[in-house]
């Protein structure tokens, strides 16, 4: 174990000088509030070959590091540093301090590759993936244009990514979520840096296209590359790792080999932050708090079930005229007080699945029935009445909200379509509900662009229960929060489930968190339940191959 604080920095082994050398460096951000200090006398270092994680929860400084290496911290930021030096082409030291713009151009992508999160945005979307990659070969003058094809064509083969030829010309919104990130990866790679500077290139992929990005990454450290993965997610630190480094407010609190430090904490913060992570030791314990059990959440079994889907199937006609089979004849039920988890990667359908739920879209064939009466086959006017009963929490808050709503007013838009509340009446559920998710009266002046991420899930829970519905669709709702605020929303939809007496059916690629949530169990794979049955059933007797993968995924720090 090697804890890293003040300006002393944690030499790699290897006799060769570090690819990149940061001591004491500090990043503070003038604001009309007044100074805030984002990182502090951070001290680090990275060997060629190696992978550096530098872990910790929302705000806590890292992709400000990540930025102030690469010279984007932003022209409101002070950045200083007693040292921070990279190991050039043919063994030059080159000090990234007081870098003009036009030395940055000449340093960024040919010496240092940045990679960001969201490759969606990140990408360009006038231009085809080809033309994305191809332009730091041209900008750093690495070689004809007549060979560039070529090159292009190899990279997008090196991340994985099929049939280049094809996806080559395409634009980024033609690829998947995966695809699109391999090819921000071979962006990255196209003028051949050295040092690789990735923040959060894993987050909200589904495990499998998660183990491919992986896989690169490990390619590419093998190769010689050193690479600093900025990420919220341990399990993946734990994978993928050599070293992790654990930063809070900050600051660097602990740094050592992956397995030292997530397998044998030495800072309280680190072992706060491990217990967080839903795993098969903590079920049924409070993730944000360990000391504590979850409340007793009581299923009511009757012969007619709360929602009830039977051999439902839908498809979409692709672009190029053929059928995508999403649904395959389907068939689950939910109880009341149940928790049903639906598991699977990007594409399984199971996300198609809870729109044909919340009868968004109409199956091909097939019946839902919702409280023991018809509910996909009617048409929406005779559907509305009952919409109260089954509401939504959204992956993605931010852009499911008005943006120019305030707080107040998206938690009373239910109360004013469903209930038949007068003002003083709508203003008085409000405040309970803001109470109920933990969320203090201030806020309801806000709009959702002024609350962190876990403020605006806990304010799209309060708008989901504001009409006391019986049902809950949670799509994806925490797979985007760093691991303490996940905890925390988890903890909260369950305490809300056990004191409201509510259903849900929770979609998520994470097995670790739909273990922790659910009573029972479906797993998705093109389209159709593979596998299904209890908690316990599904996970100490797996049936299907796909299943077994899935499981192995779910984080054991004990062997990180």
């Amino acid at each position: 174990m090697n804890i890293q604080t003040g300006s002393q920095s944690f030499l790699p082994s290897s006799a060769k000088p570090p690819l990149l050398a940061v001591s004491g460096l500090s990043v503070a951000f003038s604001t009309p509030q007044g100074r805030v200090d984002a990182v502090r006398d951070l001290s680090l270092d990275i060997a060629a070959g190696e992978i550096l994680a530098l872990v910790g929860e929302s705000g806590s400084g890292k992709s400000v590091t990540a930025r102030a290496i690469v010279g984007l911290a932003g022209s409101r930021a002070n950045v200083e540093a007693n040292r921070m030096e990279l190991t050039a082409r043919e063994g030059r030291r080159l000090n990234l301090l007081g870098l003009r713009e036009k030395d940055w151009r000449a340093v960024r992508g040919r010496e240092i590759g940045f990679i960001l999160q969201d490759a969606l945005v990140s990408l360009d979307p006038l231009r085809t993936i080809g033309r994305e990659i191809a332009e730091p070969i041209l900008t750093h003058g690495l070689s004809s244009r007549g060979l560039v094809s070529q090159q292009v064509l190899e990279l997008l083969a090196r991340v994985g990514i099929p049939e280049p030829a094809t996806r080559v010309g395409q634009y980024p919104h033609e690829l998947s979520g995966g695809l699109r990130q391999r090819a921000l990866i071979a962006s990255a790679l196209a003028a051949q840096p050295r040092l690789l500077v990735a923040d959060e290139p894993t987050t909200a992929l589904d495990v499998s296209v998660q183990k491919k990005v992986l896989a690169i990454f490990k390619a590419l450290a093998a190769a010689g590359h050193g690479i600093l993965l900025i990420t919220h997610d341990l399990s993946v630190a734990a994978q993928l790792a050599d070293r992790v480094a654990v930063m809070r407010k900050g600051r660097l609190l602990e740094i050592g080999s992956a397995h030292g430090v997530l397998a044998d904490p030495q800072h309280e913060y680190t072992r706060r932050l491990l217990a967080a992570v839903p795993t098969a030791a903590n079920r049924g314990q409070r993730l944000s708090e360990p000391d504590r059990s979850l409340p007793a959440r009581r299923i009511v079994a009757t012969d007619q079930h709360l929602l009830d889907i039977r051999e439902v199937s839908m498809s979409f006609r692709r672009p190029d005229g053929n059928r995508l089979q999403a649904v395959s004849n389907v068939s689950l039920h939910i109880d009341h007080g149940e928790t049903l988890g639906i598991v699977g990667e990007s594409g399984s359908g199971k996300t198609t699945l809870g729109k044909l739920a919340l009868a968004l879209q109409q199956p091909d064939s097939g019946q839902i029935f919702f409280d023991g009466h018809p509910w996909s086959m009617l048409p929406e006017r005779a559907r509305r009445p009952r919409r109260a009963g089954i509401q939504t929490i959204a992956q993605d808050p931010l852009s499911s909200f008005n943006p120019r709503f305030t707080v107040e007013r998206i938690i009373g838009q239910p109360l004013r379509l469903y209930t038949e509340l007068d003002k003083a009446g709508r203003e008085e559920r409000i405040e309970m509900l803001m109470e109920l998710v933990g969320l203090p009266r201030e806020l309801l002046a806000r709009r959702p662009a002024a609350l962190s991420g876990g403020q605006r899930q806990r304010v799209s829970i309060a708008q989901a229960i504001a009409a006391s519905p019986k049902l809950l669709i949670c799509d994806e709702p925490v797979s985007a929060l760093d691991v303490t605020t996940q905890a925390q929303v988890l903890d909260l939809l369950v305490d809300l489930q056990a004191r409201l007496g509510l259903s849900m059916i929770f979609i998520s690629h994470d097995l670790g968190v739909i273990q922790h949530v659910s009573h029972r169990i479906a797993v998705m794979k093109d389209g159709a339940i593979v596998e299904a049955g209890s908690v316990d059933e599904v996970f100490s007797r797996p049936q299907h191959l796909y299943t077994r993968e899935l499981i192995a995924s779910v984080p054991n720090f004990r062997g990180a």
